[in-house]
Order: C-alpha cells, then sequence, then structure tokens
C-alpha cells in the first residue's frame, strides 16, 4: 500500500467533500423533518412551513428530484436551497461539471422541471 500524502488540493477536496456531505444529509433530513429543531438552519416557520409541504405533497422530496437532475446534468451538487417564491415552491441547486462548469439550476419542486439554468466556467 503506498502512503496517503496530502497536498493542499487535496486538502481542500476532502474538506469540500465532507462539508458537501453534510450540507446534503442536513438539506435532506430537513426536508423529511428528522432534523431536530434546535440544529435546523432556517427559522422555525421556514422549517415547518417545508415540511407542511413535503407532508401536503407540494414538493417533491429533495432525494427524488436529485435523481432525475442528475440524470440531465453530470457533476456534483454543491448547495441546494428551497425556495418559496410567488406562492411556489423552487429547489436551487448549485453543481460542479466535470469540466469545471458552476451550474445554478432553478426547478419546480412539485414537478421536478427545470425551469432555469444559469452556467459559468470555473477558474
Amino acid at each position: 500500500m503506498l502512503p496517503r500524502t496530502s497536498t493542499p488540493t487535496t486538502a481542500r477536496f476532502r474538506k469540500g467533500l465532507a462539508v458537501l456531505a453534510s450540507s446534503l444529509l442536513m438539506a435532506g433530513l430537513w426536508l423529511t423533518g428528522m432534523v431536530p429543531a434546535t440544529s435546523a438552519h432556517a427559522d422555525e416557520s421556514d422549517h415547518e412551513m417545508a415540511r407542511r409541504a413535503l407532508r401536503e405533497g407540494k414538493v417533491m422530496p429533495l432525494r427524488a428530484v436529485l435523481d432525475k437532475v442528475e440524470k440531465e446534468f453530470k457533476g456534483q451538487v454543491l448547495e441546494v436551497e428551497l425556495e418559496h417564491d410567488d406562492g411556489r415552491f423552487i429547489y436551487e441547486i448549485k453543481m460542479l461539471g466535470d469540466q469545471g462548469m458552476l451550474s445554478k439550476l432553478k426547478v419546480d419542486a412539485a414537478t421536478g422541471q427545470i425551469l432555469k439554468i444559469k452556467q459559468k466556467r470555473k477558474h
């Protein structure tokens, strides 16, 4: 077995993966209502609104939306937010593509339909 070496880039990558995994876990648990109120990042009214929307079928579960998006866009999910805008729930998903392309997707949380895509090259 070769010894593990850690370059600054490798260390940043590992730290980024840990943050990503933690963020995705918290987002998924938050949307399913499994996060205790003390660890939720949003205020209680936002948390309850998201739980109620999921329970009432107004939004798709995050995993189902990510499965759908990842079929069309290859890359790593960096961040996910659930927004409520003009009576409509929107998942905002930031992804980093294989070729360094940063994509920001707005997805209808009820249907999983991609509404808007912004892309830019990451330097």
